[in-house]
């Protein structure tokens, strides 16, 4: 028997297209049993035949549907954002390490994400904002660059009706009715009842992670019970370019979610 071959993508139906800004838009793929094959915080790697393969966070899953929320940024994502509904992308995946519910039901739980860093943890927001019994409370901070960069419009809309949500921009741009700042300056207004109980997930540029965790640990958080996202080492997905290795950890392999615990000692 010949063995399977993990470097050859496979072709899956664009089932939609949703446009958030400019430049990010979300591509909603057909995938079989999705919520039983993939994690929030898992990624895909998406192939265009002859200009390459580009690493994309999972950023939704339904019973058959995976989403990917992609940046126009490069040669590869500018030929995906030629392809409309109807039509096919190249995927491999998933890949990597994501977040699993156990490790926050029942918990008081905060996630602050900034930017494109709310793609991977739109999955975690959604199912507790769904499901709100599963945990004691749900507080989500995220930031954008202004009032043109906000993605995920709709669920914002559904979560600031079911969970604690908060949002910042780094510039309103002159609108009315946006905070400016920084999600970092957010975070001690934060009030978790118990801090035992507390978790608490990270995502974003490093020194917004840096400067987010300082803040969680300065609220009491203890260290164990902060998980971080490392998604912008993601390459290969296989642990075969070398790309992603931190020490002697691979990102693609071992994370991209890391407990703070880990990721701290994974100096770069």
């Amino acid at each position: 028997m010949t063995a399977a071959n993990n470097y050859i993508p496979f072709p899956t139906k664009i089932e939609k297209v949703i446009r958030h800004t400019k430049t990010e838009y979300t591509f909603r793929m057909h995938f079989d049993h999705a919520e039983e094959r993939v994690r929030p915080g898992q990624f895909f790697e998406i192939s265009m035949p002859k200009y390459g393969e580009a690493p994309i966070s999972v950023s939704g899953i339904s019973a058959d549907t995976i989403d990917f929320t992609i940046r126009k940024v490069g040669v590869v994502t500018n030929e995906v954002f030629e392809r409309y509904e109807g039509q096919e992308l190249l995927i491999r995946g998933p890949y990597g390490n994501g977040f699993v519910f156990d490790d926050y039901d029942g918990s008081e739980l905060i996630v602050v994400a900034g930017g494109t860093g709310v793609s991977p943890v739109r999955g975690v927001i959604d199912h507790y904002a769904h499901h709100p019994e599963k945990v004691e409370s749900l507080s989500a901070v995220v930031g954008f660059k202004s009032p043109d960069d906000i993605l995920f419009r709709d669920d914002l809309a559904y979560w600031k009706d079911r969970i604690d949500l908060r949002m910042t921009l780094d510039s309103a741009k002159g609108q009315p009715g946006y905070r400016e700042g920084f999600v970092t300056a957010v975070v001690p207004e934060l009030t978790p009842k118990d801090l035992a109980n507390t978790k608490a997930i990270v995502v974003g540029p490093p020194p917004m992670m840096r400067f987010t965790v300082a803040g969680l640990l300065k609220l009491g958080l203890p260290e164990e019970n902060i998980w971080l996202s490392q998604e912008r080492k993601m390459c290969c997905g296989l642990g075969k370019c070398g790309h992603c290795k931190i020490g002697n950890v691979y990102v693609c392999l071992d994370g991209p979610v890391f407990p703070y615990l880990k990721s701290k000692t994974m100096v770069d």
